[in-house]
């Protein structure tokens, strides 16, 4: 399936939910949870900066699904995210049962960027979510956003 002009008003919201985290002074990541009826039920960004490194999005998302969700509703689901599932979020995706990913901004995109900018590489792989959880299925990245994430990224890892 390919990202569709809905899709992208989605990922658009979640590139201003990593905008406002980056301008908080957190890493811009952002990531919304869409029912199977198109209803944004649950949107966060990034809240990493205290040193709770496991405070994704992404994660946050599956971790309110379980509590609001039923089995059914969480497959239905879809997770929009400005950049492409860690394996950490990737494993809680799958776990959860959650249904289709759609990015903004590829793994492998961001360990590009990363590496042209002389910053240090994260802690864990970038690995392909489908390299994780591979039942998942997962759209991405958006070619109509790749300037804007890259300009995030920049402002938050590019080595001074």
């Amino acid at each position: 399936m390919a990202v569709t002009d809905e899709d992208l008003r989605h990922l658009r919201r979640c590139v201003e939910l990593a905008r406002e985290a980056l301008d908080g002074g957190d890493e811009p990541f952002g990531s919304l949870l869409v029912d199977g009826d198109g209803v944004t039920r649950f949107e966060d960004h990034n809240r990493v900066k205290d040193g709770d490194a496991t405070r994704h999005p992404e994660y946050a998302i599956a971790k309110w699904a379980v509590e609001h969700l039923s089995p059914a509703e969480r497959a239905r689901a879809t997770v929009y995210t400005s950049g492409e599932h860690c394996p950490m979020c990737a494993a809680a995706h799958a776990w959860v049962g959650l249904g289709r990913v759609v990015y903004a901004a590829s793994s492998a995109q961001l360990t590009r960027w990363l590496t042209e900018w002389n910053a240090p590489p994260p802690p864990v792989a970038g690995l392909p979510i489908t390299a994780v959880a591979p039942g998942v299925a997962v759209d991405g990245p958006a070619a109509e956003l790749t300037e804007e994430m890259k300009a995030l990224y920049e402002r938050a890892f590019r080595a001074i």
